[in-house]
């Protein structure tokens, strides 16, 4: 226990006696949380991790003070499987939510143009988080941890399925959507049932930051859980006319010009230069600025754990694919690197050596774990079933976290094919469904996925495929069967 904290409980014991004393000191040991989750944001998206065009002062300097992670991953190339994997500590797969939800489901994926006559049809997908998951927020709830919510939640259709029911006190914009679809989409109105329309010119990032720095600010006594999670910087593409204008300089000054490939049928962005996209990242990193500024101020920073997440990868291939991922392969919706390694940084003052980097391969399951360890919590095996503590990474110890697996037995909007996937140290391995073809990458001699090696190491790839396959039986993967309308070919 720090000073500050020490001498806060000691003051407390004059007022509640011995037994009081005991639960302020219990309290001023844990740490506070925030959690800042991004949507869509790609690998390569903040200048702390390479982007020259975007500008990201408050995170670059963010991740100065923090650890940071090279090789962490989404648990899947889209959303609200993520989002669950954070929340409940398990694989996707393990809990049928291998999907985002709102997908097409098998019996009615002819309504889909996309992937009516595709040689496969999808697994089916539970299109909600269980309630009888019991969530990182309601096991900090339970420790007597305020719990207080912002943003884009997806993890289920219903008010029931929301965030309040779902261990938060406090929800600011988290329902059913996963994405800004009201009247001004990310400028008010916002047409959203759980955030109050703002006054004319309002932008979405900087409400829910000022959501976030009022409950920080406001908040005494036990310790929080404030988790922001961005609907930025998802499409629809919309930032602030300034901001745009900003960047369509900044890419005249710099002559860049729009360049494609090919990442299957899809056309991708080779090059970061689109201006409204530059725009949101700025406005998000400046959201992110305000409330870790709100952290400072309120005399909270040295006792709050900073977390920095993107729930998959940036989106590359459709819908104007406003970003490049290079050198990563692909994006949003793909198994290759693109569509699951993420931008990922941890701050704890007094702990975490400011300016570390950390190469090993963690994934989004851990972060349950992690966080009841740092806060002097029980473990709880039962929930977080495929989550591993990373603590000792973070206090600069050795640690090897074992192999991290994948499931997506779906087509993706942005052109990716159903498959399976398994990492274990250099090594990975992908299984596509639709004609069980095998891809075996060295991710530190390849890290773009250009060369599969299969065919030089075969046992290698037989090995990786067996553990793969034994991970799909234990948490009953669901696979996608044969489409009896698919096109011949």
């Amino acid at each position: 226990m720090n000073r500050r904290n020490f001498m806060k409980a000691a003051g407390a014991a004059a007022v509640l006696g011995v037994g009081g004393w005991l639960k302020a000191v219990e309290a001023a040991r844990k740490p506070n949380f925030l959690f800042i989750l991004v949507d869509d944001l790609g690998w390569t998206d903040l200048g702390c991790f390479n982007s020259s065009f975007y500008e990201t002062p408050n995170l670059d300097r963010l991740c100065g003070q923090s650890m940071k992670f090279t090789d962490a991953y989404a648990a899947c190339p889209v959303c609200s499987p993520t989002r669950a994997s954070i929340m409940a500590g398990k694989y996707p797969a393990r809990m049928d939510t291998t999907d985002w939800f709102g997908a097409p489901q098998p019996d009615n994926v002819g309504e889909d143009k996309r992937h009516r006559d595709k040689p496969l049809l999808p697994a089916r997908y539970l299109d909600r988080m269980p309630l009888e998951e019991v969530t990182v927020a309601e096991a900090l709830k339970e420790a007597d941890y305020t719990t207080f919510f912002a943003g884009k939640w997806h993890l289920g259709e219903t008010a029931e399925f929301w965030p309040e029911q779902q261990g938060f006190d406090t929800n600011k914009g988290g329902w059913k959507d996963g994405a800004p679809k009201g009247r001004g989409k990310y400028f008010t109105p916002y047409d959203n049932p759980r955030l109050a329309d703002g006054e004319e010119g309002e932008y979405l990032p900087e409400r829910l930051a000022e959501e976030t720095v009022k409950f920080i600010k406001g908040h005494k006594g036990s310790p929080f859980l404030a988790y922001l999670s961005f609907y930025s910087v998802h499409t629809p593409l919309m930032t602030r006319k300034e901001l745009q204008k900003k960047y369509e300089q900044k890419r005249e000054k710099l002559a860049l010009e729009a360049k494609f490939g090919k990442e299957g049928a899809e056309d991708i962005r080779q090059v970061q230069e689109l201006p409204v996209y530059a725009g949101m990242v700025e406005a998000m990193d400046t959201a992110c600025g305000r409330v870790l500024d709100a952290l400072r101020e309120s005399g909270h920073e040295n006792d709050t754990i900073v977390f920095f997440m993107s729930d998959n990868g940036g989106l590359a291939t459709t819908r104007n694919k406003p970003t490049s991922n290079l050198p990563l392969r692909a994006g949003k919706g793909w198994l290759y690197e693109g569509g699951i390694r993420e931008p990922m940084m941890v701050k704890w003052p007094g702990v975490v050596k400011a300016g570390s980097v950390c190469d090993v391969p963690v994934t989004s399951t851990d972060f349950y774990p992690t966080m009841l360890e740092m806060a002097g919590l029980k473990s709880r095996p039962e929930q977080h079933k495929d989550g591993i503590s990373w603590l000792p990474l973070l206090k600069g110890k050795k640690m090897d976290r074992g192999p991290l697996f994948w499931h997506y037995p779906h087509y993706g909007n942005q052109g990716g094919s159903p498959g399976s996937a398994i990492r274990r140290g250099d090594w990975k391995l992908i299984v596509w469904y639709e004609d069980n073809r095998r891809e075996l990458f060295n991710l530190k001699n390849d890290i773009g996925e250009q060369h599969n090696v299969i065919d030089k190491h075969p046992e290698l790839a037989d090995e990786l495929y067996a553990m793969l396959h034994k991970w799909l039986k234990d948490v009953d993967g669901k696979m996608p069967t044969a489409n009896p309308n698919a096109k011949k070919r």
